[in-house]
């Protein structure tokens, strides 16, 4: 194959996820810990974990934790001279959880009343972004369907489209397209409900009276909350996902009257 006709590699969006989203939300929940409020519970008599060397506090856990979306981000656009969208969203979310926890830990060491409905409107913004920017995207050049599902990776789409024109199905293959989209969204805005009631769940029980206890039961809810809520985005995700796989394959081998082994690009 020529240098012309190579085509660029793609990126990995599982990774992408991981590597923009997941790890940072994990390394700043692990590192929000401050060893100086961890010490005065102590000193109160209450039974809390033990200070570890990556109990930073919630501002350096913050830079620390938008250090990769950016880096990974830098180096993208370097390389491809573009932004990277899940870059963009981890940037996001760290930046609302990080921000957010600075907010709600007041000065005086207590925490407002109302973090579980903040965190939970927080929790609830990054698939709802997500679910829109799918659907959103399939107006643009770029639709998102295309990075996470129906990618020239996996579908001979210059042969699909090719017989498509062929046999004129352009309505029924635009139509195809459309309800996928749509069904993929959906799957984010049922993540969206699920973490918000998640949040309510974990950071429900909260003694704001107690100001030193309510920050530990705080960053422990906040921890239980980013393990469910990655399952509360991940199952739906992966169940529609599948779903929507079968539909569309199902769907291209009726309008173009190709095999499921002509339609998918051997492995």
């Amino acid at each position: 194959m020529s240098e012309a006709n190579r085509k660029p590699p793609q990126e990995n969006p599982l990774t992408n996820i991981l590597v923009n989203v997941l790890v940072p939300i994990m390394a700043l929940t692990m590192m929000s810990d401050s060893p100086e409020t961890l010490e005065l519970l102590r000193q109160q008599g209450v039974d809390v974990k033990e200070t570890k060397p990556w109990h930073l506090g919630p501002v350096k856990a913050l830079i620390i934790a938008l250090a990769l979306p950016v880096c990974y981000g830098l180096w993208f656009f370097f390389r491809h001279r573009k932004l990277n969208f899940f870059s963009v969203v981890g940037l996001t979310s760290v930046l609302l959880t990080g921000g957010l926890t600075l907010y709600l830990w007041q000065e005086d060491g207590s925490v407002r009343s109302n973090a579980p409905t903040l965190f939970g409107i927080k929790e609830g913004s990054i698939p709802l972004i997500l679910g829109l920017a799918i659907f959103v995207s399939h107006w643009t050049k770029t639709p998102l369907l295309r990075t996470f599902l129906y990618s020239p990776q996996i579908f001979d789409i210059a042969k699909i489209e090719r017989i498509v024109e062929e046999k004129q199905s352009g309505e029924g293959y635009r139509k195809l397209l459309f309800l996928c989209t749509a069904l993929f969204s959906a799957s984010f805005l049922i993540s969206t409900l699920a973490n918000f009631f998640l949040a309510q769940h974990f950071l429900g029980d909260i003694d704001f009276n107690d100001k030193l206890e309510a920050r530990r039961q705080y960053n422990n809810g906040v921890g239980k909350l980013t393990f469910w809520g990655f399952i509360a985005i991940g199952v739906p995700i992966l169940v529609i996902l599948m779903f929507v796989m079968w539909h569309l394959v199902r769907g291209l081998k009726r309008i173009t009257g190709l095999g499921t082994e002509e339609v998918l690009l051997p492995r």
